[in-house]
């Protein structure tokens, strides 16, 4: 514990210490982990059955250019795997953060995004 925060909110030492909650901080590692794999895919040739994310074939998007597709399943516990956490999240995110040429750089967008995103 930080001395003279002990009388303060969990969310009140947050934002006082200037930091994200868990659940953003667990939702920024899994958009960096994404934009990880879907840059190595634009790069690099894969194999079919190879698609951990599939591309929304949509020309009406707005919002980013790299939507993903959103899948559906009879079970409640797929809902919670890794690819459908990110798909909502990331289809959310603006242009400048899903084009972002470098790690660095989508790191200090999804500063921003975040703040508005959750």
């Amino acid at each position: 514990m930080i001395r003279g925060l002990e009388h303060l909110s969990y969310e009140d030492r947050l934002r006082e210490l200037g930091l994200f909650s868990l659940g953003k901080r667990r939702l920024r590692g899994d958009l960096v982990a994404a934009f990880q794999y879907l840059k190595y895919l634009k790069g690099a040739c894969r194999k079919d059955g190879d698609n951990l994310f599939s591309k929304a074939c949509s020309d009406r998007s707005r919002g980013n250019g790299f939507k993903l597709r959103e899948g559906r399943f009879r079970l409640d516990v797929k809902k919670k795997f890794y690819t459908m956490r990110v798909v909502k999240h990331w289809n959310g995110l603006p242009r400048e953060a899903v084009d972002a040429p470098s790690l660095e750089t989508l790191k200090v967008r999804l500063g921003g995004a975040l703040s508005d995103l959750v």
